[in-house]
């Protein structure tokens, strides 16, 4: 028996441990955590929400950490295992994490999954300028939006766990009113940028909501999704732009390659026309944990100051 076929059942034999255990996850819920409601998200932005609408009753870990992509996101097999171990799972939906889709469906027949994102009335979201079958997932930008989605999230725990139902309802109106403040702060500070640079360029369109709420315009070279191609023209028609309105900033985005964007500075530098990067952005995946950016409210903060900052 050759080498090759050692290593081959070595790795049978580890999945099927892995397999094993993901499967006695299962039972493992609130019962080995101090009767705490044990919480899996995919991304970090929802994963906040449960920590502050949840307090002391929750345990939570999200799936999708600093600089992860949804989009493109594929689980791994310890995801599988945390969606396992969990009584209760929140995610985004309207197709944000369109790779796991057919695992949420799985999961729904099991234990209670929600897509809080899908509670939003259908004629509030957006859909893809050129695609209008697409809708637009980034709903947490727009921040009265996103307390519709977050309502889903009150409710899925008030049903898990009714004992602690006012304290979900109170956790949530404390939250929701820290909420009410960051949309009045934005409001503010973006009404400094002068109306004829109140332009966002963007790697992709995650930020129609949020442009459409603090009227920005928005322009992102790649559609709603990173999945979705671009090619030379789509770099052109945005370096004409540019030139054309006189922008000088563009910006990067933390879970995005600065490829496409870098393509953008080049070309518009071809034409004499200088463009800087104006910060980095937080669009799909938030800070690292532990920051300020780590957190909802600290990572919308930021990219509002990174804008006003780079366009008045």
């Amino acid at each position: 028996m050759n080498k090759r076929l050692f290593g081959l059942i070595g790795l049978i034999f580890v999945l099927m441990g892995a397999l094993i255990l993901s499967g006695c996850g299962s039972n493992l819920g609130s019962e080995n955590n101090g009767d705490k409601v044990v919480v899996t998200t995919t991304i970090g932005q929802i994963g906040d929400a449960v920590k502050n609408i949840g307090g002391e009753h929750v345990e939570v870990q999200s799936l999708m950490g600093p600089g992860v992509d949804p989009h493109l996101y594929k689980a791994k097999q310890s995801d599988i295992g945390k969606l396992q171990e969990a009584d209760i799972i929140f995610y985004s939906g309207l197709h944000l994490e369109g790779k796991m889709l057919e695992i949420f469906e799985k999961m729904n027949e099991e234990k209670p999954t929600y897509a809080i994102a899908d509670s939003i009335p259908k004629d509030q979201l957006r859909k893809d300028v050129l695609d209008k079958t697409a809708t637009d997932p980034h709903v947490w930008f727009d921040i009265d939006l996103w307390k519709i989605a977050l309502e889903q999230v009150r409710d899925g725990l008030i049903k898990q766990d009714p004992e602690n139902k006012e304290d979900y309802i109170k956790n949530t109106e404390k939250y929701f009113a820290e909420l009410d403040k960051l949309k009045d702060y934005a409001s503010s500070e973006l009404a400094k940028v002068p109306e004829e640079q109140r332009v966002l360029v963007t790697a992709h369109d995650a930020f129609n909501y949020f442009g459409a709420k603090y009227n920005l315009q928005v322009m992102g070279l790649q559609g709603l999704s990173t999945d979705a191609e671009y090619g030379l023209a789509d770099v052109q028609n945005l370096v004409d732009t540019l030139v054309e309105r006189n922008i000088k900033a563009v910006f990067v985005e933390s879970s995005i390659s600065e490829k496409s964007i870098n393509a953008v500075i080049e070309g518009a530098n071809n034409k004499g026309h200088k463009v800087t990067i104006g910060g980095e952005l937080f669009s799909d995946a938030m800070g690292k944990e532990g920051t300020e950016e780590g957190t909802y409210i600290g990572m919308y903060r930021h990219n509002v100051e990174t804008i006003v900052n780079a366009l008045k």
